[in-house]
């Protein structure tokens, strides 16, 4: 028995006598149980006929609680555990049951059926109000119906008298669809290229694990070739599983799949509610749903017989989760595969070098209709210090006139990037992470869950003085003048924290605050302003990124996107992943090479994947079309590569570059932090555990300070290693030993195997 504690130092499994007074329990089955004091949640990760406690030691489960999952989801657990350098219990967490600590059930409504006297009443018209018959005659005509659409008061009344019944049925919560793109219910005729692609794929089902990258220029028709295999999986019998990078693009992805397949099609995210997601999770576990599609997570779906997995934009750094376990949904996808002896299909325009290197691949060179790519144009920013190249506002007002559509890219969110005194040089910066604060001028509707404060990390003093700070801001936010109004302020990426607009410099006194940069939200006001407004032909801009609004709204506004005759539409990195807008004839990438100036080796791998990726949304249909990346940076590398749309040229030469740096697939990188509320404690832990792994065969890099994040000070270590278990097994006993100690006093310890 694994209980389900958050604890490094209390890691089980635990010893528990079960009676027959239990019933039926299993591998996986979910249990509440005594333990020490508390009562706690309980995963069964082994049956066993003896133990090696006395019998008259152990104590009994209270009771089984809920759905549990599979065998098969208890080894995975156990195998991220020791993968990632974290805890069974928190890989178990992972596993349940959406709501399983709240005790979250299926949603019970009254339903109203018609009996024979009710039938019989409607026949004679006997004794019958004209509103009696008009619900006797909805009932017989549409069936069973909710009580509460009816009015149950009138319903009781006839239950009364024996014309309808009244009975609590499982109501399953749905997740909305919304209808973004083409999506058909009858297979199109497949390319040359595409059936090979999927012959290939076919011929591997049921022959035992087998990968493949799928490797194709956007336009050329992945998706199709993951539905037809996914049809060869439902047509053996198997299930199977369809990730995506982002929440926002689930929509889409899903409205395709529900076309094709109907209701064998559910969708895991965190984003719906948690009775949907409950709901969606037990049709899944049930077997009525053979298809699962969702961000990272549902690569933990509990489908029984899993046949394929599908990774779909293979390439975005999204797939790896932040929180503990801090597991890449990749290589999780890869060992569930094995585990079944399932199928793992890999897709993208922009491969990994990893999986150029790792993964046979097949490939869709040529576009639907043999459209050609667009033409990329670089303009060079140098001299320029608006936010737009005139050649630009040239192509945007081309646009307008011809009722076009263009996707904007900008990956930066917010109004600039940051404010200083010009009279002193002071940065705005937030209090608690050292960052820079970012100038927003309408209102965030929510703060994203892994960017709000973890305040169960902070020591109560930290709590204290947070507290104390907030209710200051609020004072001073309530004071007669405060400065700029209620939607305009400057917030912080990192933890959420926001403050509202300076009037003055705090150190100098100075009202001089300069701008810095520009925003997803300037570059819509710029837009606005350049395009103008005329009502006779309007010209809508839209706007998608994490602050416009939440999932629901992203959907409607990719929706409303897809519908329009004409526009622009503005946003981060999301509008660059996996969209179809036939109707786009224009592309814009803006500060292209933002992305290099990132101290990470993946640094230029990720900004040719965003240009080629942007580049790849527009020249879809008939109408001709281009590409303009603006940058500082035109003779950069992966620029270079994406003007081209040279995947294959950029890949190789990537590859000379980590060999020669042994950097990932020649190497892998553990990255550890260690944090705590003061300094000196950060460092003396990230000091400490480096000396335990002076005698690991690796190269250990650091410790070396980061910047505080959440009201924490950080040090951080990195190794580097070619024999990456030995590495993952030397940080993990390393991390076992001190962080009990370190705890204590307040620090804390986090592993991140193949860091993003």
């Amino acid at each position: 028995m694994q209980p389900l504690t958050r604890t490094r130092a209390v890691r089980g499994p635990f010893d528990y006598r079960l009676t027959e007074e239990h019933g039926e329990v299993a591998v996986g089955s979910l249990l509440r149980v005594p333990f020490g004091a508390q009562r706690a949640l309980g995963v069964v990760v082994e049956l066993a006929e003896t133990s090696t406690v006395h019998d008259g030691r152990l104590v009994e489960p209270e009771q089984v609680v809920g759905a549990g999952v599979g065998s098969d989801l208890v080894a995975l657990a156990g195998w991220m555990a020791r993968e990632y350098c974290s805890t069974p219990a928190r890989a178990l967490s992972l596993m349940l049951a959406p709501g399983a600590a709240a005790g979250t059930g299926a949603r019970r409504v009254l339903v109203a059926q018609l009996t024979d006297a009710g039938q019989a009443a409607l026949r004679d018209g006997s004794r019958l109000t004209a509103g009696q018959r008009a619900l006797l005659g909805g009932l017989a005509e549409g069936g069973p119906a909710e009580a509460a659409t009816l009015g149950t008061g009138a319903l009781r009344r006839l239950e009364r008298r024996g014309l309808v019944s009244l009975q609590r049925r499982a109501r399953p919560r749905r997740p909305a669809g919304h209808a973004i793109g083409s999506a058909s219910a009858t297979p199109p005729p497949l390319t040359d290229e595409q059936d090979v692609a999927l012959r290939a794929l076919t011929g591997a089902l049921g022959g035992g694990h087998a990968e493949f990258l799928l490797q194709g220029v956007t336009g050329s028709g992945k998706t199709e070739v993951y539905l037809g295999a996914v049809q060869a999986a439902l047509d053996a019998g198997r299930t199977a599983i369809v990730l995506v990078p982002e929440i926002a693009l689930t929509p889409q992805v899903l409205w395709r799949f529900r076309a094709r397949f109907g209701d064998v099609v559910a969708v895991l995210h965190s984003a719906l509610s948690l009775g949907a997601r409950h709901d969606e999770w037990m049709r899944l576990r049930g077997g009525e749903a053979r298809v699962c599609v969702g961000p990272r997570s549902a690569v933990f779906a509990p489908l029984a017989d899993l046949g394929l997995i599908i990774v779909d934009e293979e390439h975005e750094s999204s797939y790896k989760h932040e929180g503990d376990p801090r597991y890449d949904a990749r290589h999780v996808a890869r060992w569930r595969a094995r585990q079944h002896g399932a199928l793992l299909v890999a897709g993208s325009a922009t491969p990994r070098p990893e999986s150029v290197r790792a993964m046979p691949r097949l490939r869709l060179d040529r576009r639907i209709d043999h459209r050609p790519l667009p033409p990329v144009q670089v303009l060079d920013m140098r001299g320029f210090h608006q936010p737009l190249h005139p050649e630009t506002r040239l192509a945007l007002a081309d646009l307008r006139r011809a009722s076009g559509k263009a996707i904007l890219l900008l990956n930066r969110r917010g109004w600039c990037n940051f404010l200083s005194c010009r009279a002193c040089g002071r940065v705005w910066e937030c209090p608690d992470c050292e960052v820079a604060l970012v100038l927003h001028r309408s209102r965030m509707t929510r703060v994203p869950p892994t960017q709000r404060p973890d305040h169960a990390r902070l020591d109560a003093e930290s709590r204290t003085i947070r507290a104390a700070r907030d209710s200051a801001r609020q004072d001073a936010e309530r004071a007669p003048g405060a400065n700029a109004g209620p939607s305009n302020f400057v917030a912080c990426h990192h933890c959420g924290h926001r403050e509202r607009v300076p009037e003055r410099c705090p150190a100098c006194g100075s009202v001089s605050v300069a701008r810095h940069g520009a925003g997803t939200e300037r570059i819509e006001h710029e837009l606005r302003e350049a395009l103008g407004s005329d009502p006779a032909h309007p010209f809508p801009i839209f706007r998608l990124d994490a602050d416009s609004s939440a999932l629901a709204g992203r959907a409607r506004t990719l929706e409303a996107f897809g519908a329009a005759g004409a526009g622009v539409l503005v946003g981060t990195q999301m509008v660059a992943k996996g969209h179809d807008f036939p109707d786009v004839s224009l592309g814009l990438v803006l500060d292209a090479d933002q992305t290099l100036r990132f101290p990470d080796f993946r640094a230029e791998e990720r900004t040719f994947a965003l240009i080629t990726q942007l580049a790849g949304r527009t020249g879809r249909g008939p109408l001709p079309s281009r590409v303009l990346v603006q940058t500082l940076a035109p003779e950069a590398r992966p620029i270079r590569y994406a003007v081209r749309h040279d995947a294959d040229g950029f890949v190789a030469d990537e590859l000379i570059r980590r060999e020669a740096l042994a950097y990932p697939p020649f190497a892998s990188l553990i990255r550890v932090v260690c944090s705590a509320a003061e300094e000196p404690l950060a460092r003396e832990t990230a000091e400490a555990l480096a000396a335990q792994l002076a005698d690991a065969d690796a190269l250990v890099l650091g410790p070396a300070p980061l910047f505080a994040l959440r009201g924490r000070a950080r040090h951080q270590l990195v190794l580097k290693a070619t024999a990456r278990q030995a590495a993952i097994d030397a940080v993990g006993h390393a991390v076992d030993r001190i962080a009990p100690g370190a705890a204590r006093r307040g620090a804390s310890v986090s592993v991140d195997v193949d860091p993003r």
